[in-house]
């Protein structure tokens, strides 16, 4: 259990380090996922 909890606390630290990086990757998938859609046949 308690190599659990310090995995845990692992993966928190490097989460709120790099939680920008994170958003920015989203944000490019995001803009990627709607550019696709507005530029399909469909829309």
């Amino acid at each position: 259990m308690q190599h659990i909890q310090q995995g845990f606390r692992g993966f928190t630290l490097l989460v709120g380090l790099n939680w920008d990086r994170l958003l920015y990757v989203g944000a490019i998938g995001l803009a990627l996922g709607v550019g696709a859609w507005i530029g399909s046949p469909g829309f």
